[in-house]
């Protein structure tokens, strides 16, 4: 890969875009030289070129907050890399999320960091809390009732109360999941295996 890119295009400096691999969220740009990209190659963490200290620069290597690749890709012109990671705490100095913006997008993946967090720090007046602590049975049966819910809203051609039921349905699977020390990527590690064999 660092063959292909056009570094007399850049003047040594690729352009390089970080992604949240789970959300697609972009988390900053910074840029890279051959040194900073041959070693976030072989160490599957981020490292960047700094201009302003002039030397390399690996993203966490004082907060802690490293960027892990997942995947990098080159674009079309040979001038310009995504590299695709899994975060470890915020990306941005500033304590926020993204580079970009200060208020984040609800997703599944930001529900599922929710109910994390509920399961690291309990709390009595937590319904999640009280689903991952209480009895396991609990948890699935309310899933059940859930799921039957969410059919009988689909039979009714209820959108309204659909959505509201499947909202519901995707909230237990995703207690019950943290439950079983499972995650959302593991489900869509499935998905993408499915797509691949389809």
């Amino acid at each position: 890969m660092i063959d292909k890119i056009d570094w007399i295009k850049v003047n040594g400096m690729l352009p390089v875009i970080i992604q949240d691999d789970n959300s697609s969220e972009v988390l900053m740009m910074g840029y890279m030289n051959r040194e900073a990209l041959a070693k976030t190659l072989t160490d599957k963490r981020v490292t960047f070129y700094s201009r302003t200290k002039n030397r390399l620069w690996t993203k966490g290597e004082t907060s802690g907050n490293f960027l892990n690749v997942r995947s990098v890709n080159l674009d079309c012109d040979n001038d310009t890399l995504l590299i695709q990671v899994l975060p470890v705490g915020e990306t941005c100095h500033l304590g926020e999320k993204s580079c970009f913006s200060k208020s984040e997008r609800f997703s599944l993946i930001t529900l599922e960091n929710i109910i994390t967090q509920r399961a690291k720090e309990p709390s009595d007046r937590s319904y999640t809390s009280s689903l991952i602590n209480g009895p396991e049975n609990r948890l699935i049966q309310k899933i059940g009732e859930e799921a039957i819910e969410t059919v009988i809203a689909a039979k009714n051609n209820d959108n309204e109360e659909l959505l509201n039921e499947m909202a519901d349905l995707m909230y237990h699977g995703l207690v019950l999941l943290q439950k079983k020390g499972l995650s959302l990527a593991d489900v869509e590690n499935i998905l993408a295996q499915r797509n691949k064999c389809s």
